[in-house]
């Protein structure tokens, strides 16, 4: 059996589905979810959620927060450091659809996007609540 990589199941088929392992898009990536990657139509839009492959050869699925000129600065939505660096040649696909259980979310829907604008715009909060979290935590286990 030959082995395919995303780019070029993407290149021949014009989607990936593939599962997510992993959680830094949780909550709306949740373990298990299968995620629906299509061939991107550069530039992509601040909001958007690519699969990308680092310089190290990583695949990453974040959401860009910002664009500054040609970079993307990604961010996942468990996540509060912001990744920059991030160009169109590294992009492979953009993540368009999430197939749970037997329904299928577009990441476009009016709600994924109030949720998208609510968590990325309001990042300090999100700090702010990823730290109190944190907290609870620890000082739960003594």
């Amino acid at each position: 059996m030959i082995k395919s990589t995303f780019e070029q199941v993407i290149e021949e088929d014009g989607v990936l589905v593939y599962t997510n392992v992993g959680d830094s898009m949780y909550p709306l990536i949740k373990p298990r979810d299968l995620l629906v990657i299509k061939k991107p139509v550069l530039p992509l839009k601040r909001l958007d959620i690519p699969l990308y492959k680092r310089d190290n050869g990583q695949y990453v699925l974040h959401r860009i927060v910002r664009i500054r000129g040609n970079e993307y600065q990604m961010c996942g939505d468990n996540r509060v450091g912001i990744e920059r660096g991030i160009t169109d040649k590294h992009i492979i696909g953009v993540l368009t659809d999430i197939i749970r259980g037997d329904q299928t979310l577009s990441v476009y829907s009016f709600k994924k996007r109030v949720y998208a604008h609510l968590w990325s715009d309001f990042r300090p909060i999100k700090y702010v609540i990823f730290r109190i979290i944190r907290l609870y935590r620890s000082w739960k286990k003594r």
